[in-house]
């Protein structure tokens, strides 16, 4: 869990509109990657991390194209899934609406 492996542990959250117990106190801040610069932050390594991996994705499943989509619901990546099916690391929230799952 990423929470537990920061150093120092943190006191309190600022987050991006979710609600959940994570342990410690936290403010949910709706729009908040607009409103606090430490959540605009955050989102930003958060995507790049998030590219990064499916990049390194792109190399096991290549026939889907995540070095180019990074994920999202583009056409080519709604054509490949259609084409041939999900793949583990679909998630299934978003797959419902191309194929049966």
């Amino acid at each position: 869990d990423a929470l537990n492996s920061l150093l120092p542990y943190p006191e309190y959250l600022l987050v991006d509109a979710v609600k959940h117990d994570f342990g410690i106190p936290y403010k949910a801040i709706i729009h908040g990657d607009a409103l606090s610069y430490s959540i605009a932050c955050a989102s930003v390594l958060a995507k790049v991390t998030r590219d990064k991996i499916m990049e390194g994705y792109d190399k096991v499943y290549p026939e889907y194209g995540f070095a180019k989509h990074k994920g999202y619901g583009t056409k080519q990546h709604i054509e490949a899934l259609q084409k041939y099916g999900p793949c583990p690391i679909h998630r299934k929230t978003f797959i419902k609406n191309f194929v049966e799952v």
